[in-house]
């Protein structure tokens, strides 16, 4: 407990919630603001163009002076993934494990912070002390190692973030958890518990590591070609288990993906990945082995492994195309909106004639607590109040009932969307209004510049395409100079339309010469109106409906 009597708290999650990814949670106690994960999410299918959405920072910049700091859980990109955004707007303190830290600065190479930032390595034995709360720290059990629960001490009680958690009993060093100070702080009294829910659909505990493993090591000594394991550069878990893996089966391994390059290099320089110095191969040196002992361990440009799959399988990659006798394994399960693109990979993969290995084959599992996981750190932490987190809102929904199985009343737990105030004052906890929330579109070097007028657009033409109108006028004469021409890409095969395009061009003549002979007329309004007319005609002789733009010049 604090020893100063806490008047106000509030939790607000600006992203995590009805959503998987994009992480970031305020924790407000009294006049401190504190801020929990700033992670991205990789783009759904009508995000046309979109490298990755992060969270709506504004109630953040509004009140900046109030942050003292982020507290990262762990190196995944659904929690570190916005860091480097946040941090332009935002100066505060970063707080995390060693990895944690040392991937998070790593974005900041790529997107220098305008500011000095400060970088707290912190442990399970950690204590920051705040003016309203203390915060300290325990290990849970994730895909990557040192992942972190997060703990804010106030006078009601703790407030828990778990991060991202399964419990594993094979899991060991730094992938084994605080069971005993998870325990601890439900003795002493947890007031909020905040838990993923990813996976609070699935029954029973999540598969144990071990059987993974054990997968891993048959198929590696049996496959009789190349194996290719297609895997998030920051499941360390699995890479390290490949490593093992590839140097008892004699085989060599050769990484493709620069995020996942970068990260077995800082995983190895900092002691969480361990290999033997001649097991990684260059990819230009794959010809100088058989196949059968070939291991190519791929991700994509953002550390996402469909990316790096579909390149591969489409024969757009430089120096690798899927053969036969080879075995794919998808270490991996695809982000929401990506199933399709996932089984047309797939669908090419087994047209080429190689084995697909899935998690239906062990070899791979999730890093997230199944239901009797959750119910497990439910058990342990006792809260007082509840607040799912970190998952779809059928997740969400699935997990409060989880914690009603276990005795809990709908009164104590609070299923908040993106921007909802859940507040504790004067004794009671109740849904008090909203701030800002949602997405933030990043295209290439623009941030939030794209937005849902640019998406429509950019779907129509990927729809029905575009049709431009191209006319000169000669204002002293008052008459069309050229013109109209017609472009189309993406709508009509021309040299099969031509009629429709005489037509077209026509239509437009009749509107221009209608307005150019008056003495003033307003350029808007013939655009419009070209817009206008050639949209019913095209629809009325096509049933499509592309984008029309006039451009009308004069001398």
């Amino acid at each position: 407990m604090t020893k100063k009597k806490n008047e106000l708290i509030r939790i607000i999650p600006l992203g995590g919630v009805g959503e998987i990814g994009k992480a970031m949670y305020v924790v407000e106690i009294d006049e401190e603001l504190f801020v929990v994960d700033s992670g991205l999410m990789f783009p759904e299918d009508e995000m046309l163009g979109i490298d990755i959405v992060i969270p709506d920072i504004t109630y953040l910049e509004e009140n900046k002076e109030r942050v003292k700091g982020i507290f990262l859980t762990h190196g995944h990109e659904d929690a570190i993934g916005s860091i480097a955004y946040v941090l332009q707007k935002v100066k505060a303190p970063v707080y995390g494990s060693k990895l944690t830290i040392a991937l998070a600065k790593e974005h900041l190479k790529e997107l220098p912070a305008p500011h000095q930032v400060k970088f707290f390595e912190v442990t399970n034995r950690s204590r920051m002390n705040f003016n309203s709360t203390y915060v300290t720290f325990f290990h849970t059990t994730h895909s990557i190692p040192d992942s972190l629960g997060v703990v804010f001490h106030t006078s009601e009680g703790a407030i828990v973030h778990t991060g991202e958690f399964k419990f594993d009993q094979s899991a060991t060093g730094k992938f084994k958890p605080d069971l005993a100070k998870m325990a601890q702080l439900g003795e002493e009294g947890v007031f909020i518990l905040l838990s993923e829910s990813c996976e609070a659909e699935r029954p029973g505990y999540t598969t144990s590591e071990i059987v993974i493993e054990e997968q891993l090591s048959k198929t590696f000594h049996s496959a009789p070609g190349r194996i290719l394991v297609a895997v998030y550069a920051s499941n360390f878990i699995r890479i390290q288990q490949v490593f093992a893996q590839a140097q008892k089966s004699s085989r060599k391994v050769a990484i493709v993906g620069k995020p996942l390059e970068k990260a077995v290099d800082l995983g190895v320089q900092l002691g969480y990945l361990t290999l033997e110095e001649d097991t990684i191969i260059p990819i230009s040196d794959m010809q100088k082995y058989q196949d059968d002992e070939i291991i190519i361990i791929a991700t994509g440009n953002r550390g996402e492994p469909l990316d790096a799959l579909e390149k591969i399988v489409r024969k757009h990659h430089r120096d690798i195309k899927i053969k036969k006798d080879d075995t794919v394994l998808i270490t991996f399960t695809p982000s929401p909106g990506m199933e399709v693109q996932m089984a047309n990979a797939m669908n090419s993969i087994a047209k080429a004639g190689a084995e697909i290995l899935t998690s239906s084959k062990n070899v791979h599992v999730s890093g997230h607590g199944s239901q009797e996981d959750l119910k497990l750190m439910l058990n342990l932490m006792q809260p007082k109040y509840f607040i799912p987190v970190q998952g779809e809102y059928r997740m969400l929904i699935a997990h409060s009932k989880l914690a009603q199985q276990l005795g809990m009343q709908k009164s104590q737990i609070f299923i908040a969307d993106k921007g909802d105030i859940v507040e504790y004052k004067n004794g009671k906890m109740r849904m008090s209004g909203r701030v800002q929330a949602g997405n933030v579109l990043i295209d290439g070097i623009g941030v939030g510049d794209v937005g849902n007028i640019v998406l429509r657009d950019r779907k129509l033409l990927s729809q029905d395409g575009i049709f431009i109108v191209v006319v000169t006028l000669n204002r002293a004469q008052k008459k069309i100079a050229s013109g109209p021409e017609i472009l189309s890409r993406g709508f009509v095969y021309v040299r099969e339309s031509e009629a429709l395009m005489v037509e077209a061009s026509e239509i437009a003549k009749n509107v221009i010469e209608k307005y150019v002979g008056k003495e003033t007329f307003e350029w808007t309004n013939i655009k419009q109106e070209i817009r206008d007319t050639l949209n019913t005609y095209l629809f009325q002789k096509t049933k499509r409906r592309p984008m029309i733009i006039p451009i009308i010049m004069e001398y």
